[in-house]
């Protein structure tokens, strides 16, 4: 073999080596307790950072506010982790009304990262989080993308703690989900390696997503609580028709609100908070 040829695959290893390293360590989509605690301390809010054991399982969360009070209860979509909600969780408004909390789903943050499950597991862990957490007072589940199906799962649920759901660009809808044949290719061989963090976890949890939601019909039967659906029209990750499909599939509740925001993308979370907040404020 010639040298160039030799020094060429040398090469090759050397960077490929690297990457499967810093695979493992990059992207993992989340803060520290410690730097969370120390920016939320910077605009005089305490932040909890609980762990709780459900069923062997360490569940992760954030959490400010009065236990006295109400409570929000937020659920990030896929990757992500309880900071995509780290505004909310100091909005001194919200604060005056509600204890307000933010989790790590299964597999995500600090809650057992990497290890993925579908819709089914993590509505398990997260209900039975749910008694756990109660103080009695109602709760308000907001969901965001993957969010949006799982909230609807809890609150199907422990229908006697939710009071609303809130389902912010949700993604219920198994007809347009796509079939992606090649996420078994990473995440069951060993190419899995070589994705990136919190993409591990999610490419797993998405190839589960098509089969979780053709399953949940038995769910939207037992929603009668109100339901308010924000969707921008311009969402090129979890189309605008997840609106409709959610309004035809919740049959038992006569309540269900849609906010559309013309020409917006699947990142309302953000970009329309304040429109969000104001919503919040009006369910107190």
């Amino acid at each position: 073999m010639p040298r160039w040829m030799k020094r060429s695959f040398m090469i090759l290893g050397i960077i490929l080596l690297l990457w499967l390293v810093l695979a493992q360590s990059c992207m993992k989509m989340r803060i520290s307790d410690s730097k969370a605690k120390e920016k939320f301390a910077a605009q005089d809010v305490v932040l909890k950072t609980p762990v709780i054991t459900i069923n062997g399982f360490p569940l992760h969360y954030a959490q400010t506010g009065s236990d006295t009070l109400p409570t929000l209860v937020f659920v990030h979509g896929t990757p992500g982790s309880w900071d995509a909600f780290a505004s909310y969780l100091r909005n001194k408004e919200l604060l005056q009304h509600y204890r307000i909390i933010s989790i790590d789903r299964p597999g995500f943050g600090y809650s057992d990262f990497g290890n993925a499950m579908n819709l089914a597991a993590q509505t398990n862990i997260i209900s039975a989080w749910m008694d756990s957490v109660t103080n009695n007072k109602p709760m308000i589940l907001i969901g965001h993308s993957m969010g949006g199906p799982l909230i609807i799962k809890l609150a199907a649920a422990r229908p006697q703690y939710t009071k609303a759901l809130v389902i912010l660009a949700g993604s219920q809808d198994p007809a347009a989900e796509k079939p992606e044949k090649w996420r078994p290719v990473l995440f069951k061989t060993p190419l899995n390696y070589f994705v990136p963090g919190a993409l591990r976890p999610s490419n797993e949890e998405m190839w589960y997503l098509k089969t979780d939601l053709k399953q949940m019909q038995p769910d939207y039967e037992k929603i009668t609580c109100p339901v308010y659906i924000l969707h921008g029209t311009k969402d090129m990750l979890v189309p605008y028709s997840n609106v409709a499909y959610t309004q035809k599939m919740l049959t038992k509740t006569d309540s269900v609100f849609v906010t559309t925001f013309e020409k917006e993308n699947h990142f309302i979370v953000w970009t329309r908070e304040k429109e969000i907040v104001e919503l919040l404020m009006k369910m107190k």
